[in-house]
């Protein structure tokens, strides 16, 4: 151990790894907690089972952050989706791979995931403080000396900020240490809500669709007639608009706040083509050539979606199959292939996953995590302006920006 002190402000992701790979080179380290227990925005990402990470290969993970991904490179490949599994499962927790690449406990438990966390704090040695709060980091000439709790002041080298975003207040994150920040001459990007359920003006249709899941289907959306986003997988339909793992990555896409021209548009049938689906249409029809629309397409759609099909299609659902025109064929046709909603804003950002916007990126040195303008001063997770698609992407951020923090403030002191 050495006399040289770090003090973590946050016990999410970011500060867990910061904190203890800060105190792997035997420097003494504080985490401060404001809430009464670590992690507490993790026990409730993956909808409760912790999505901790991707298993893609470090170099796809690029494509998958829309904001800023050039200034993760050092971090993500310094702390590798591979080096945190093998952390984790040296503490004994099993993982598993599911689609998409996702990656969660076995035990499909976010508490397992938090408390194998809390063994690799205690073993690097890290001092935890929960109920604190940082109220102030003290700087004098241009450097850390202390931080300033509810509780006294601590003295210390440096201190590495990891107290999130603006999203899901209700876990501890509500923009404190942006604040602090910026009484250090830092500055913030505008703030959105990211990974975000998105809002529609088609509410009589909602009624209709609320709490239908769609599976193996694609999603594009646009803003001006501008493919932004285009995916297959996973969606749900609410009572204001839509949900679930394709509309939320697509939120993180969102260039136009004004929502002036925006919508999604649904390819029911995306490993069909147009020729094909006519096909399968058809070969469904001579099968039921005396049965009324709304029963025979209960073999293509979910019941809840047929009336919204055939209205969109200008076909009554009462109307029978063998008295379907060419033409009302080519069109229910067309809306299986593009079922457009138009998108006209975003849940509140309390409900947000995630934070867009942060620390301005050209303020923080990329191969440290180090600001620019205060020595001893550090920045991690989600508190960065970066941002990512849903999948494992915003953790590994966390983790890995959380790591280099750590490691750069050690070796820095160590190297005084």
């Amino acid at each position: 151990m050495t006399n040289k002190r770090i003090v973590v402000v946050g016990g999410g992701a970011a500060g867990i790894l910061a904190a203890s790979r800060a105190a792997m080179d035997g420097t003494e380290v504080y985490l401060i907690e404001k809430n009464e227990k670590l992690g507490k925005k993790l026990f409730i990402t993956g909808k409760g089972r912790c999505n901790v990470t991707n298993s893609a290969a470090i170099s796809e993970f690029f494509s998958h952050i829309p904001t800023n991904p050039k200034f993760l490179y050092r971090a993500l490949h310094g702390f590798t989706n591979e080096d945190l599994m093998a952390m984790l499962e040296d503490t004994g927790l099993q993982l598993k791979t599911e689609r998409g690449g996702r990656v969660f406990p076995e035990s499909d438990k976010s508490s397992d995931v938090i408390r194998a966390l809390s063994r690799i704090l205690g073993k690097a040695g890290v001092k935890v403080a929960l109920k604190t709060s940082v109220r102030e980091i003290i700087v004098k000439e241009g450097k850390v000396c202390g931080a300033k709790l509810d509780k006294g002041n601590l003295p210390c080298d440096a201190v590495i900020l990891a107290t999130g975003g603006f999203s899901y207040p209700s876990t501890g994150s509500s923009g404190e240490g942006h604040q602090m920040a910026v009484l250090l001459g830092h500055h913030t990007t505008k703030i959105y809500p990211a990974l975000i359920p998105l809002l529609t003006p088609n509410i009589p249709e909602m009624r209709k669709l609320k709490g239908l899941a769609l599976k193996n289907i694609a999603l594009t959306y646009r803003e001006n007639g501008k493919t932004l986003y285009t995916e297959q997988g996973e969606m749900e339909f609410t009572a204001y608009g839509f949900t679930g793992p394709l509309i939320l990555s697509a939120s993180t896409r969102i260039e136009d706040r004004d929502f002036k021209k925006a919508e999604i548009t649904i390819d029911l049938k995306p490993a069909l083509s147009e020729e094909k689906l006519e096909a399968r249409i058809l070969r469904d029809f001579s099968e039921n050539q005396n049965a009324k629309m709304k029963d025979v397409l209960r073999k293509l759609f979910p019941k809840q979606l047929i009336s919204v099909v055939l209205s969109r299609a200008n076909i009554s659902g009462e109307k029978q199959v063998n008295a379907i025109t060419k033409q009302e064929r080519q069109q229910l046709i067309r809306i299986t292939k593009g079922l457009t909603f138009p998108v006209c804003g975003t849940r509140p950002i309390g409900e947000a996953i995630i934070t867009r916007g942060g620390i301005p990126v050209s303020e923080i040195n990329p191969a440290t995590m180090q600001s620019k303008q205060i020595a001893g001063l550090y920045f991690a997770g989600e508190m960065i302006d970066v941002d990512a698609e849903t999948g494992g992407y915003n953790l590994q951020i966390a983790f890995s920006t959380g790591w280099l923090a750590g490691k750069s403030a050690a070796e820095s002191l160590l190297n005084a």
